[in-house]
């Protein structure tokens, strides 16, 4: 999972795009990158690290222009080397840099073709830099001297042809603007706003959640359609096209259980009212099976819970209580590398509130249940407080099968939801009951019925399910191999190098 950022304005960008991608920094913690485009040259700074780490006031001086794309990154793939941070940058034609949120299902096939037919040169193992280069090819073969958004588009519908899976991307053409384009499921969010500057020019921003808009005081116009592709001239012009022949609008799910931020608006449904209503189906189902619980005080597990949880303590008449303080400098632990490092960093990223927890009955509510090595060790930290009973509420379906469209989910052998039932998993992380969502109950959350547009929701981790209709039981193997921790723990994942390219040094 990451985010993404573009802006199109009339003065320098630098500070937007920096700002935005604090906004944005929930979505990927590895690596952060921003380039801008100033007098027909790209200036770009790419390294490891959070955004505030990354860029310091000798790289922003330096990150010059009126336009300019942001970037960032977890690995999707357990590499976390600097040399896959984005955005990526080719030369031909015209100078063009891309920022990927996604995964590509058919990467492979894309190298080999792009050496043996296009003959280009894929440096680095990121699917972001196969679907660059597919793109500049395809732009490059109209052999035009001079382009503009037509023919933009059509490279565009050329990549909807050759690529499969999930990718929301932003791309910079030196000296025409920059492009939004999603592919044509929409599985990963984009959207796009304008604002007016105080001497009535318009200036947009295209980002992966409204959110960063709001920050930035865009107002949102829309959110990019599945196959649309959105324009943003350097004369300020604005041109929005279809260019997949066919589409379906299956956005993911997950991003409303656990990615995205409360107080964004994705595919026109609010994050924030979604998660109120998985706490009201929860609470339902909790009174239907355990119609005497004796709950004394509902406690989420901070902070994606939060809202669920506040909403089920209502319904279920319970006192809501936060019973854990966390400690917001330690990274999401689903994503970690290796088990000894994910289990150390629970009891780093938590502290209980004995008082909270003494001689009580207590729920607990977390929005998914991933490995279950984070839920073991809280609901011990739970009983090591005292409480009398521990019961466990997932704001999610069990996850089942790994996601292959941008989301780093472990191997299904790795996922405590796999081959288990529900009574099993309740004994392996030592709850003493647990309830999960209903996924219809989940879908109904967001009530995208109401909406019209969407058509259902990618919901393969759940129900493995794959949109695309391309994923097999030999890509599934490979994808374990490359997610297992064993694979993950022969990795060097310390290393903090940095990355500039021209003048930002």
């Amino acid at each position: 999972m990451c985010g993404v950022i573009g802006v199109v304005a009339k003065s320098e960008v630098n500070q937007i795009i920096y700002d935005a991608l604090t906004v944005l920094q929930h979505r990927g913690q590895d690596a952060a990158g921003i380039v801008t485009c100033a007098d027909n040259q790209f200036f770009l700074r790419k390294a490891n690290g959070l955004v505030r780490d990354v860029f310091r006031t000798r790289h922003m001086m330096k990150l010059r222009g009126s336009m300019g794309l942001g970037h960032v990154r977890y690995p999707t793939a357990g590499s976390s080397s600097s040399s896959e941070a984005q955005p990526f940058y080719v030369n031909s034609p015209f100078g063009i840099s891309l920022a990927h949120n996604g995964n590509l299902t058919n990467t492979e096939d894309l190298k080999r073709d792009l050496f043996r037919e296009d003959l280009r040169h894929i440096n680095t193992s990121s699917d972001s830099e196969v679907l660059l280069n597919v793109f500049a090819h395809e732009l490059q073969i109209l052999n035009k001297i001079v382009i503009d958004a037509d023919d933009v588009f059509a490279a565009v519908t050329k990549v909807h042809q050759r690529c499969r899976g999930a990718y929301a991307v932003v791309v910079m053409i030196n000296g025409y603007g920059i492009l939004a384009f999603r592919d044509p499921y929409g599985i990963r969010p984009l959207v796009y706003g304008k604002r007016t500057t105080a001497q009535g020019s318009t200036e947009y921003m295209v980002a992966s959640e409204s959110v960063a808009l709001d920050s930035q005081g865009f107002e949102l116009i829309a959110d990019v359609l599945p196959g649309e592709a959105v324009f943003l001239g350097v004369d300020g012009t604005l041109t929005v096209k279809q260019c997949a022949v066919k589409t379906q609008y299956y956005p993911c799910i997950f991003e409303h259980v656990y990615f995205a931020r409360p107080d964004s608006i994705i595919d026109g449904i609010s994050v924030y009212k979604a998660r109120l209503r998985m706490g009201e189906f929860l609470a339902k189902k909790i009174l239907k099976n355990y119609p005497h619980h004796g709950i004394d005080v509902v406690i989420p597990i901070p902070d994606t819970s939060r809202t669920s949880a506040l909403q089920l303590a209502y319904f279920l008449k319970a006192k809501y209580r936060e019973g854990f303080i966390k400690n917001r400098y330690i990274g999401r632990t689903f994503i970690m590398p290796g088990q000894k490092q994910r289990k150390k960093s629970v009891r780093q990223k938590l502290n209980a509130i004995d008082l909270e927890f003494r001689d009580k009955n207590v729920l607990l509510v977390d929005d998914s249940i991933v490995r279950g090595t984070t839920s073991s060790q809280i609901i011990q930290m739970a009983r090591d407080s005292g409480a009398k009973q521990v019961f466990f509420a997932s704001a999610a379906p069990p996850v089942r099968n790994p996601n292959v469209y941008g989301i780093d989910m472990p191997s299904r052998q790795e996922l405590i939801g796999y081959n288990r039932d529900n009574a099993a998993i309740a004994a392996a992380i030592g709850a003493d009951w647990l309830v999960y969502q209903d996924l219809s109950d989940l879908i109904a959350s967001t009530e995208y019925k109401g909406g019209a547009k969407i058509d259902g929701f990618d919901a393969s981790c759940f129900d493995g399910e794959y949109i695309t209709g391309d994923i097999t039981e030999s890509y599934l193997n490979a994808l374990e191999v490359s997610r297992n921790d064993e694979s993950k723990n022969g990795q060097n994942l310390g290393e903090n190098e940095v990355l500039d390219i021209h003048n930002a040094q």
